[in-house]
């Protein structure tokens, strides 16, 4: 095979995975996207005295960068810095991964090549959640978001069960094509054939059963409002004084509050008065929420706030924290979910998964010196400060528990499992969406928070500042939607549950297994490197 057919081999493969993201792609298309390049790497294993390995890293990363630029170049009108990082410095990443596994299975064979593979994707994709550079949006189970039906058993693997799939059906159609002597007969094509349609139509099948018993199960409940109020994020929201910012959500509000609501559900940072935790009753927007639902003795209000703390004297700083330009003392600033109830108490929880380059300065140890130019998509520039724990909001009364998730959290399966395991019944996604415009990103988002639903079988109150806003039940079936850029107000009756499944209960030990299996894979593989052990 001639140099140039491998770059063509590796741009079909990158379109592939790009057209079959949602909400524009095809998702079936997705079970054939990593062949081409397979068979670009087959091709470079065979031939070590044609090809090098700089063909091979050229080839993956024009397939993966590809894959990213197509998939999620809106991060551009949020953070051109952050759009180079998400798009670029992935592509480079999952190039690395790639090269890996490469050379990996040059040192113990085509044997446990598949199981390279997968493994080594896998893992990936785990230990891409946690960390600096952070950014799980094209985790591969992420893409069957469009097609909730045939992802019910996420409640028992989560994403990754999803991206197991993927990858088992690209790996058994790339041996088949690349073993053609199982194709030399009629016989073999049809058996080839019916178990690639197998692997596909049998999850499919298991999804719908799983859906047909489980339909039943969550009907009516409590009463939760969300507003939608359409503030312009970049003018509006920080050009418009605060007190008329929070009437104009308040006013929305009313027209579905009633003395049956349970909740009221609005976006993230919604308050933009500078609030300080140390003094949160003499906030006049906590004040005027305090003041509004002495009208409604059931209601809870879930909102969201750019806030800060400063430090007590001899209190522990955190990393993230800033010293006052005209005194000795020091303080942390955060993107706030809170509750207000008519108990008094004012609930609090910090968002801790932040955007990598946009509420975090990655590798501060490197680049703390410019953390200042780092853009918050909530509003507070540099790296803002995390809590440990998934707080779970209660009622007064203790009888209802709801999870305040903030925008990028809701991309982050485990994560917000934690939240459930801490008690909550109900999910409360509150986020902006207006940094990316009329884009595929926030369509995708939306879609990403379905996942959790099916993930959890809990039901989802979304609120997001331009929209969709909507409610999303525990089939991850989505319910009045918004429209975009419209301010909207929506009432829906959902149903509290306090079971955990078995994601809930066990997490991502898919993901695990694989890194497990890695490891080990790794390791057998530097043994025969150093003569250890002999092939």
């Amino acid at each position: 095979m001639k140099t140039y057919q491998l770059y063509l081999l590796s741009i079909l493969s990158g379109l592939i995975l790009a057209f079959s993201w949602f909400p524009v792609g095809f998702t079936p298309l997705i079970f054939i996207s990593f062949v081409p390049l397979l068979i670009v790497e087959q091709t470079i294993f065979q031939n070590p005295e044609k090809y090098k390995s700089l063909t091979l890293i050229f080839c993956s990363y024009i397939t993966f960068f590809i894959w990213n630029i197509l998939a999620t170049w809106w991060v551009k009108n949020a953070s051109f810095g952050g759009a180079a990082m998400a798009i670029g410095c992935n592509a480079l990443i999952m190039t690395f991964v790639f090269l890996i596994f490469h050379k990996t299975k040059k040192r113990i064979g085509e044997k446990y090549a598949a199981l390279l593979f997968i493994c080594f994707w896998i893992s990936f994709e785990f230990l891409h959640l946690d960390w600096d550079l952070t950014w799980p949006w094209l985790t591969l189970g992420n893409v069957f978001a469009e097609t909730p039906n045939w992802i019910q058993w996420y409640e028992y693997t989560g994403v990754f069960g999803g991206s197991l799939w993927i990858l088992l059906i690209n790996v058994f159609i790339f041996k088949t094509i690349n073993n053609r002597t199982n194709f030399e007969n009629r016989k073999s094509k049809i058996i080839r054939i019916f178990t690639a349609s197998s692997l596909i139509a049998i999850p499919i099948i298991i999804s719908f059963t799983v859906k047909i018993f489980a339909d039943k199960l969550w009907k009516g409940g409590i009463s939760v409002v969300v507003v939608q109020p359409n503030v312009d994020p970049y003018n509006e929201k920080f050009f418009t004084g605060y007190q008329e910012q929070l009437q104009k959500m308040l006013l929305l509000a009313n027209e579905q509050v009633d003395s049956t609501t349970d909740y009221l559900i609005l976006p993230e940072t919604s308050l933009t008065e500078d609030i300080w935790e140390n003094s949160l009753t003499q906030s006049w927007s906590v004040q005027t929420l305090q003041l509004y639902i002495k009208q409604f003795p059931k209601l809870k209000i879930v909102i969201g706030a750019s806030t800060a703390k400063v430090f007590e004297k001899g209190e522990q700083l955190s990393e993230t924290a800033r010293k006052f330009t005209m005194e000795d003392a020091y303080y942390d600033s955060y993107n706030t979910a809170l509750q207000i109830d008519n108990s008094g108490k004012i609930q609090v929880y910090h968002k801790s998964k932040l955007v990598p380059g946009v509420e975090k300065m990655p590798f501060p140890f490197i680049f703390k010196h410019i953390e200042k130019f780092a853009i918050d998509l909530g509003g507070t520039s540099g790296s803002l400060g995390i809590q440990d724990e998934r707080t779970v909001f209660n009622s007064p009364d203790n009888s209802m528990k709801t999870a305040p998730v903030i925008c990028y959290e809701s991309v982050y399966g485990e994560y917000v499992s934690e939240y459930i395991r801490n008690g909550a019944q109900f999910i409360s996604i509150i986020t902006n969406d207006g940094w990316w415009g009329d884009t595929p990103g926030y369509k995708q988002h939306l879609k990403y928070g379905a996942l959790r639903a099916i993930e959890t079988r809990k039901w989802i109150a979304r609120s997001a500042n331009t929209g969709i806003s909507c409610f999303i039940n525990p089939l991850g079936e989505l319910l009045q939607t918004t429209n975009w850029w419209k301010p909207a107000v929506i009432q829906q009756k959902i149903t509290l549950n306090n079971e955990q499944t078995f994601y809930t209960k066990f997490g991502d030990y898919i993901a695990r297994s694989a890194l497990y299996i890695s490891i080990v894979l790794v390791i057998y593989s530097l043994l025969l490197r150093f003569k250890f052990l002999k092939k």
